[in-house]
């Protein structure tokens, strides 16, 4: 081993470990009996050492790990920095402030080296080999360090377009997708694979192809696919009209036709309604309100989002990502004396955007380790080169804007503590104050930072003076806005709401921006290694891939009967309000508004009963595109394997006809292969015209057709031949 990477680890660590049982065991006494919560953290969170022994058997341990880390930059940075008991307080139980997947797995964990970022955008491939194939390097790179990685594939030409080398044209831009999806899903996370965004213009010609690729639920499969939707096309949509496809895109010299809108909208809409893919990403929408555009000669051109769509991101950007449970805020919950604190609320958020900043500089020593790594590495000098180049780029976005992505989680679940519906009027008006609330706390936090420590790198008042979203602050607060002029903003962007999917198991709330997914239990899958001992494989999806089930009740709905001592979830405040219940246009409004207060973007599903028809979901996106959503991605139950399942009993197996005892004798027809010059025989018996059973072996004889009789010692059968040979099936019976 090179010395100084030896030199590099960590030293063993003395502590005898905990056993996995030992942890889940008292992981799931600190969730009150949550047993998925409590695999959760054990599987996914929990500190291990580089000989995979647990050395934290509950959440208490990785507070502690995390507060200590963010307690000792705060030291180095302010004048009155945050104790490492107060971050611990407001980390404890996940109640207050949450660091979302990577940061929570990686701060102070000394045994891997990865990044604390959960999102990245690379650059578009450029057209050609070599382009496509550091493109794929680069995005396993990030994956292997537990970023999720988005790329848009306008960049590359379309189907049928001159190439002049062997191949004569192009195969265009989906068997590409193909690959980076190919490329994500082998690339190992601790029993997780990386996540991927392939997205691409509505005006690229390979659109079309593009939209149906995902129709075949075995294609694509490791990442999510959306299209970016401009005005032009929209308005086209709407209109009847005609708009233009040409490559390259956006280009004054783009060749390309008109196509009629509507016949594309038709794909777009059915494809959805099929599939739940791709997304729409209402792209003029995300341009105007982007501030990191206002800086484009910098490099913070946006070009494509994360996985989840809940940040917008140029190249060799990243994003880390922490929350507030909004849940904890709620005072009185579900009795008539409920009330929302504000004041607390407030507080923390303020909080949440200091530690946000706190982790920029925690990401930036992350990168550092590892550069360091890559140059200690006993690799070739021009693998080592590449791979140094993309975190360097990495490191020199992070530096230049300290982007952060601050959110929330618990909406659905803290309307209903507070007796109101999601999706009525009251709720939609209190989702809006709660989002405009956290988005002045958090920017007057950073405005504070800028004025003890310097705004970003490249703040400029003048560049973003005619920004929409600031502008709306200036209307909202302009004691604040004028600050901002004064000082700047230690972050270039700060908001979203993730999906925050393992962590709601971790709060044991509803997810982010979405409703409550039912009231009565359901089934939730944790997708998983079969190979691993501590896993279950309870189904597998049409892609081979195996996931635990779990009967989930929601617990917030158990404290509901607690307080209330009822049990008739009729009278619940989440009744008519779950996320198939809902009216799709409250839904979409409340998504809207809170839109207007983060700078970012929010990833949000819109859950359809099975009968919604085609038409609907064309007037949810177009709704969406109207009211300023920035993206829209909706599921129609059934339309392919979900997360969340509603638990239903399970009937028997409807196998056709019934029979009680196999026949002795059967028909067989006979059919030949040759695999690697070895010819073999496969059997395929036949019950009332119908394929019974198959069997195959090599081949000792050229019958077409013959008999299957069972034999009766072990699991054998005995294969009469229509032929001059008679031979024995030695395989196992089905």
């Amino acid at each position: 081993m090179n010395p100084q990477l030896e030199a590099d680890l960590p030293k063993q660590s003395t502590h005898p470990g905990f056993s996995y049982e030992e942890a889940l065991q008292a992981s799931t006494e600190y969730f009150g009996g949550d047993d998925l919560a409590a695999r959760v953290f054990v599987d996914k969170y929990a500190l291990r050492d580089d000989r995979q022994r647990l050395l934290e058997k509950t959440p208490d341990q990785m507070h502690r790990r995390i507060a200590r880390e963010f307690a000792r930059i705060e030291k180095k940075k302010f004048k009155q920095p945050y104790t490492e008991d107060q971050i611990f307080a407001a980390l404890d139980n996940f109640s207050r402030i949450v660091p979302q997947g990577s940061p929570m797995y990686g701060i102070g964990n000394p045994y891997q080296i990865i990044s604390l970022s959960n999102c990245y955008v690379l650059r578009s491939p450029e057209d050609s080999y070599g382009g496509i194939c550091r493109a794929d390097e680069e995005l396993v790179q990030i994956s292997k360090r537990r970023g999720g990685c988005g790329l848009d594939l306008a960049s590359l030409r379309p189907e049928g377009t001159l190439t002049r080398n062997a191949a004569r044209t192009s195969t265009g831009t989906v068997p590409f997708a193909e690959r980076f999806s190919n490329s994500i899903r082998e690339v190992g996370q601790n029993g997780r694979r990386g996540a991927l965004m392939l997205t691409q213009s509505i005006h690229h010609p390979d659109v079309e192809a593009f939209i149906k690729c995902k129709r075949d639920l075995t294609k694509v499969t490791g990442a999510n696919i959306s299209v970016r939707l401009t005005d032009d096309f929209l308005n086209a949509v709407e209109n009847n009209g005609t708009y233009f496809q040409g490559w390259p895109v956006d280009s004054d010299d783009a060749m390309g036709q008109s196509v009629d809108a509507r016949k594309v909208w038709t794909l777009l809409i059915e494809s959805a309604h099929a599939t739940a893919e791709p997304g729409m990403l209402m792209w003029d929408n995300i341009l105007r309100e982007s501030i990191p555009d206002c800086y484009q000669e910098y490099g913070f051109e946006t070009v494509c989002t994360n996985p989840c769509s809940e940040i917008p991101l140029s190249a060799y950007d990243s994003c880390r990502l922490m929350l507030v449970n909004l849940y904890t805020y709620v005072r009185n919950p579900f009795t008539k004396d409920s009330m929302f604190d504000f004041e607390a609320f407030n507080r923390d958020a303020y909080m949440c955007q200091r530690l946000m900043d706190d982790m920029v500089d925690l990401e930036i020593e992350c990168i550092g380790r590892i550069l360091d790594k890559i140059e200690n590495d006993p690799e070739d000098d021009e693998l080592k080169r590449r791979e140094h180049l993309l975190w360097s780029n990495v490191l020199r976005a992070a530096e230049l804007g300290r982007r952060t992505g601050s959110g929330m989680t618990a909406v659905g679940d803290t309307l209903a503590a507070l007796n109101v519906k999601y999706g009525s009027e009251k709720g939609i008006d209190f989702v809006e104050h709660v989002y405009q609330q956290f988005k002045l706390a958090c920017y007057r936090a950073s405005v504070d930072m800028a004025e003890e420590l310097g705004a970003f790198e490249i703040w400029s008042a003048e560049a973003e003076r005619n920004n929409p979203f600031l502008l709306r602050i200036k209307d909202e607060d302009k004691a604040l806005y004028e600050k901002m002029q004064r000082y700047g903003r230690r972050n270039i962007a700060l908001l979203t709401t993730a999906p925050c999917g393992s962590v709601s198991i971790l709060t044991q709330t509803s997810s982010g921006i979405e409703p409550q997914f039912m009231i009565t239990p359901y089934v939730r899958r944790k997708k998983g290694n079969p190979g691993d001992k501590n896993f279950r494989s309870d189904f597998v999806d049409q892609n081979g891939d195996h996931w635990m089930e779990f009967t989930v009740y929601p617990p917030k709905v158990t404290e509901w009967m607690k307080v209330t001592g009822e049990t008739d979830l009729t009278k619940s405040p989440w009744h008519g309000a779950t996320a198939q219940e809902l009216d799709w246009k409250g839904r979409v409004e409340l998504q809207a508004r809170a839109q207007k207060h983060i700078d970012h973007a929010i990833s949000s599903t819109v859950n359809l009963p099975a009968d919604t028809s085609v038409e609907t979901v064309g007037q949810i996106y177009l709704s969406a595109w109207k009211m300023g959503c920035k993206g829209m991605t909706i599921y129609r139950d059934g339309c392919r394997t979900g997360v969340l399942v509603a638990k239903e009993d399970k009937k028997p197996e409807d196998k056709g006809e019934s029979y009680s005892k196999r026949p002795k004798v059967l028909p067989c027809e006979i059919t030949h292969q040759t695999v690697s010059g070895t010819p073999y025989f496969v059997l395929i018996s036949t019950r009332d015209g119908k394929p019974y059973e198959v069997f195959a072996g090599v081949n000792k004889a050229g019958a077409d057709e013959g008999e299957l009789i069972p034999k009766r010692f072990k699991d054998r059968k005995s294969t009469r031949l229509n032929s001059s040979h008679v031979s024995e099936s030695r395989m196992p019976s089905s």
